[in-house]
């Protein structure tokens, strides 16, 4: 850290003989008060600029430029994707582009489909906004932002899990540093364990070698929102390291299994600010996040951790009787799961 403006002024006054006046208002004071000014922020922006050549302290562009020369790349967020299915009458046309939407996000049709006899097309789409910010349960694509003809309803079948966030700084920092520190050579288990986590969406990968005999490798992997990965990502990732793979193993590539834990709580409310609603969805918001910073690094979910979420969620006062899946103990996570949120139900 530089020397701060005051610092540096008591400095440049200590080579003023004393025999001259260096109180504030004289003039030694002020004439070199600017000078600790400037040479404070000069001192500060030398700090900045060497901060941007080290991978553990620059952001943004320069740590693109430190990972570039390794041959890295900062994963971009991707755009959702889904198959809705649209009702209407025989012969009316959803065009490329026409848009169906939540209460808040639009997808906008990626293909030209024409209803037929049965009156229900299925159209594939395209979130406008990129990130996971598109994901959303079933059922929850139903209105259409601009009439079209001939068209009724519209839903989706399915969740859509597939808008994946770029890349963080602190993401793209231990993934770099994964890579250079860990020895990756030969198609060793880092390398595999590289391969997978440079295709995008894939949050995290465990590697079990000779799994079903000599030259067989099983590659487990979770998405970038740490849950299991969807059939595309298990596809993409599975093409990927095939391209880079030695010559002559037998990858396997395959999410990691969901573990619903549930949460049973009855809870001490401040009722004059937060309703059990809004308490109930904060809690579930900050369990997410916590599994999310334990997936594939944690083998169990922490029963005290839990407890501490709860009583540390705005508008709990206290909780008693918290059970996890059932149970007043850790939860074990094996090698090939991750821990996803279930459901909260609090009295």
């Amino acid at each position: 850290m530089s020397d701060s403006k005051e610092v540096i002024q008591a400095r440049l006054l200590a080579n003023v003989d004393d025999t001259y006046d260096k109180t504030e208002g004289g003039f030694f004071y002020d004439a070199e008060k600017p000078v600790s000014i400037e040479l404070e922020t000069a001192y500060s922006k030398q700090d900045e600029i060497l901060n941007k050549g080290f991978a553990d302290t620059t952001t943004g562009i320069y740590l693109d430029r430190i990972v570039g020369e390794r041959g890295m790349a900062r994963k971009q967020a991707t755009y959702a994707t889904t198959t809705v299915q649209i009702t209407g009458t025989e012969n009316a046309v959803i065009n490329i582009g026409d848009k169906v939407a939540t209460d808040l996000i639009n997808f906008s049709a990626l293909e030209t489909i024409t209803i037929g006899v049965t009156g229900i097309a299925l159209v594939n789409v395209q979130a406008d906004i990129s990130g996971n910010g598109a994901n959303v349960p079933v059922s929850a694509i139903k209105y259409f932002p601009v009439t079209l003809a001939g068209v009724v309803s519209v839903t989706n079948l399915v969740a859509v899990t597939n808008g994946y966030n770029g890349e963080t700084d602190a993401e793209l920092r231990i993934r770099y540093f994964e890579f250079v520190r860990t020895p990756a050579t030969s198609g060793n288990v880092a390398h595999y364990k590289n391969w997978a986590k440079e295709v995008v969406g894939v949050g995290d990968a465990r590697v079990n070698s000779l799994w079903a005999g000599n030259g067989t490798v099983k590659v487990i992997i979770i998405n970038s929102n740490k849950r299991g990965a969807d059939a595309t990502l298990i596809a993409d990732t599975a093409t990927h390291i095939e391209d880079e793979r030695p010559i002559g193993a037998t990858v396997t590539v395959v999410s990691a299994t969901e573990k619903a834990i549930n949460i049973t709580v009855t809870l001490v409310i401040d009722i004059d600010n937060y309703t059990l609603e809004d308490i109930t969805s904060a809690i579930e918001a900050n369990l997410i996040e916590y599994f999310k910073t334990i997936a594939f690094i944690n083998t169990y979910v922490s029963y005290a951790s839990v407890g501490n979420i709860i009583f540390n969620t705005d508008g709990v006062i206290d909780y008693n009787n918290l059970l996890v899946n059932t149970d007043t103990a850790n939860i074990t996570i094996n090698d090939d799961e991750v821990a996803v949120l279930g459901g909260v139900v609090v009295g």
